[in-house]
């Protein structure tokens, strides 16, 4: 039997991998992700806030934030700048405090004086006297318990709190999402507070809250009173005609402070800050 022709074949071409479809299709898509999280990343804080909450992790280098603390300060040199403190920024030496990233002056300081129902700042007394030794002006705010009672709030504000000449209005801290009661409960106990405690100074308050909760839930109810508004927010330059004080940062550097500290903007100069001061 005569044994069978070979036959000469080419040999199969093997695909590089790489080349594969569905994996070049998998590749494509881990660098599209890597990208968005580099993004995501770089305006971390960003998106923090416009999800509704604060991080207080440093995310950035100092460097990073001095110069977006410095532009925006630079583009308000007809503004008063001021900060904000709290028993978190430690023990203050008020001697050495009297600038923002070692060059634009304070014009003021609010100090957290209380917070729910029954509690007291930690720091909140010795801070409220020194600063009044100082050129600086004063002002103290209360942090509010959506959950507490708003009457015993405004109370544990007024106990504590002595507002004397040149004193800046009181405010109220508002930044919560209540979770045993509705968005409308929420609204009736902040004017309860705020009337209570207009009605003992002679005054009426500052609300203070971040811009999109503000916006969400108390700028049609409450369109009457004075806003303080947080907004870290990259692409907002100048403070609002809206806001009569705005928190840029939480990032920010003061002498006499170990910690960052909240820097803000006042809507106006020297003599129309003094204009709101308790008479």
């Amino acid at each position: 039997m005569p044994a069978p022709k070979k036959t000469t074949r080419s040999p199969r071409r093997r695909r590089i991998p790489f080349l594969n479809k569905k994996v070049s299709k998998g590749l494509w898509i881990v660098i599209t992700l890597l990208v968005l999280l580099g993004v995501g990343y770089h305006y971390r804080n960003d998106l923090a806030y416009w999800l509704g909450f604060k991080t207080h992790k440093r995310w950035t280098e100092d460097k990073e934030h001095f110069i977006s603390n410095v532009q925006v300060l630079e583009s308000h040199t007809g503004n008063v700048a001021g900060i904000d403190v709290s028993e978190y920024q430690g023990d203050i030496d008020w001697a050495e405090t009297d600038s923002v990233e070692d060059t634009y002056p304070i014009g003021f300081v609010f100090i957290r004086a209380t917070y729910g129902e029954d509690a007291q700042d930690a720091q909140f007394n010795k801070n409220w006297r020194a600063v009044k030794k100082t050129q600086m002006v004063r002002g103290a705010y209360h942090y509010y318990r959506p959950d507490e009672n708003s009457i015993k709030q405004a109370q544990n504000f007024i106990d504590n709190v002595t507002l004397e000449k040149g004193d800046l209005p009181p405010v109220l801290d508002v930044e919560k999402i209540p979770e045993d009661q509705s968005i409308d409960s929420l609204k009736v106990g902040i004017r309860r507070w705020l009337e209570k405690v207009e009605k003992h100074y002679g005054m009426q308050p500052i609300i203070y809250s971040g811009e999109k909760y503000y916006l969400d839930f108390l700028k049609d109810e409450f369109k009457h009173y004075t806003v303080w508004v947080a907004n870290y927010n990259f692409d907002v330059k100048k403070i609002d005609k809206g806001w009569q004080f705005w928190q840029f940062t939480q990032n920010g550097t003061v002498k006499g402070i170990d910690s960052d500290v909240d820097i803000n903007i006042f809507n106006g100069d020297g003599p129309a800050l003094r204009r709101i001061r308790k008479k």
